[in-house]
């Protein structure tokens, strides 16, 4: 007679597993987040048994060697650390459309023109859309294998297949289903088993393993938590799907650095490296106009020219509507009632929407001083000096505070020829800007 199924109750949010039904969850505090299934197995596929658990002294251990190999692209192995890790495990999530199939396809062409053992594992395009997607990007290679399956078990046996690969990438593992396990596709305990097993499998084989994670409505990488802590590096895709940019974030790796991005631009033949972003994402900004500021911004390591846009209209509203693309609506909000207290403007009679230039979404406390600039300069009607550069966080106080990475912002703008530079401390490139008072004082000859 077969043995009762387990019942568990298993969080969305942090992976962890309860007994019972309860409302907040045990292990991370997340509030309905328990879902219940089915204790399963916590392997898939025909693999070798795990390595023994018998501790060993560290130094006697054999070396092995760990070196990684290149991508073919240098901006992508500059963000891993130097390459792809034999063994390691890469999670890259993104919206849908953004290009993570596209630039995971060049990554597979790219290596199989090198002569490495690469399957590209499918969950989700069959294999002649796949083709085509290849022939489209130019990396179409008779070493370039692929699998078009949503069978879990086949994904890890690849892993552990002879001659082993050097790389497997499977797209994308909410499509995987594991056998034995209850759930649907996607599922917590279906994602949970899945990773471990293809993570396990990885490392036994060497092989590198690069699997795609689909996000939730709120951007975050769906599945649970634990998905993250599994994997040696988490990479994310961002940038608006309408523009032709795309910035690779590194949010965790093991290998490398975790402040570093890379700017793409998606072209017809697939996604390319901007070698220098620095005034990429400035378009053709006229200077001319009112409500414009350039900002020195950094994002990971290195800091580059962005657009800060912002108009104050006349309201016929009740209450002035506040709109912000690009940066949080809170912190216009809080930047405008700053404004309002300390330079005692009457902003209460005027909409307000601010921007940054290019679509980009930008959380730098340095990009204050800039939406400041340019919510005056429009208020005013009156544009910035044509080569002025700003950075700096607003304080409540009006008073405005360094930020990181100035020096490399300063050497920026002056390799860029910016002048006037406005800032706490602008080292001779211009006046030095303590606070909101003066910034108005020596754009406007206000306050």
């Amino acid at each position: 007679m077969a043995a009762k199924a387990k019942r568990v109750f298993t969080c969305s949010s942090c992976g962890g597993a309860a007994p019972t039904w309860r409302g907040q969850c045990p292990r991370c505090g997340e509030w309905n987040t328990l879902v219940e299934g089915v204790a399963g197995p916590g392997r898939v596929g025909a693999g070798a048994p795990a390595a023994s658990g018998t501790p060993i002294p560290l130094g006697e251990h054999p070396d092995e060697d760990f070196r990684p190999f290149p991508t073919g692209i240098e901006g992508l192995d500059r963000v891993l650390g130097g390459g792809l890790t034999p063994g390691g495990a890469v999670l890259l999530g993104g919206e849908p459309g953004i290009g993570k199939s596209t630039i995971l396809l060049q990554l597979a062409g790219l290596a199989a023109a090198a002569r490495r053992r690469v399957v590209y594992v499918s969950g989700e395009e069959s294999l002649p859309q796949l083709k085509a997607r290849a022939e489209r990007l130019g990396v179409l290679h008779e070493g370039l294998l692929a699998a078009a399956t949503t069978d879990a078990g086949a994904a890890v046996d690849i892993l552990g297949a002879t001659p082993a690969p050097d790389l497997v990438i499977v797209d994308s593992v909410q499509t995987m289903h594991v056998s034995g396990v209850e759930g649907a596709a996607g599922s917590v305990s279906q994602v949970r088993t899945l990773a471990a097993s293809c993570v396990e499998a990885a490392k036994r084989g060497q092989a590198c393993l690069v699997l795609v994670g689909h996000v939730t409505k709120d951007g975050q990488i769906a599945g649970p938590k634990l998905l993250e802590h599994m994997v040696d590096t988490v990479l994310y895709l961002e940038g608006e799907r309408r523009h032709l940019f795309r910035i690779l974030r590194v949010l965790k790796n093991r290998y490398g650095p975790t402040d570093e991005l890379l700017v793409m631009e998606m072209r017809e033949r697939g996604l390319r490296e901007i070698p220098d972003p620095s005034t990429f994402f400035l378009g053709d900004r006229d200077p001319a106009v009112s409500g414009s500021a350039v900002v020195m911004a950094v994002e990971g390591r290195r800091p580059f020219a962005v657009e800060v846009q912002a108009l104050a209209a006349k309201s016929f509203l009740s209450v002035p509507r506040r709109a912000a693309l690009g940066l949080d609506v809170g912190r216009l909000h809080l930047l405008l009632a700053v404004l309002e207290k300390r330079l005692r403007l009457n902003l209460g009679q005027a909409d307000i929407y601010a921007k940054i230039g290019g679509g980009l979404k930008i959380q730098d406390p340095g990009l204050d001083l800039g939406i400041a600039a340019a919510v005056l300069s429009s208020f005013y009607d009156r544009p910035l000096p044509a080569g002025a550069v700003l950075w700096g966080e607003v304080d409540l106080s009006g008073r405005i505070r360094p930020v990181a990475g100035h020096d490399g912002r300063l050497k920026q703008a002056e390799r860029l020829g910016y002048g006037p530079v406005l800032c706490p401390d602008a080292g001779g490139l211009g006046p030095r800007v303590d606070n909101l008072a003066e910034l108005a004082r020596l754009l406007f000859a206000k306050g």
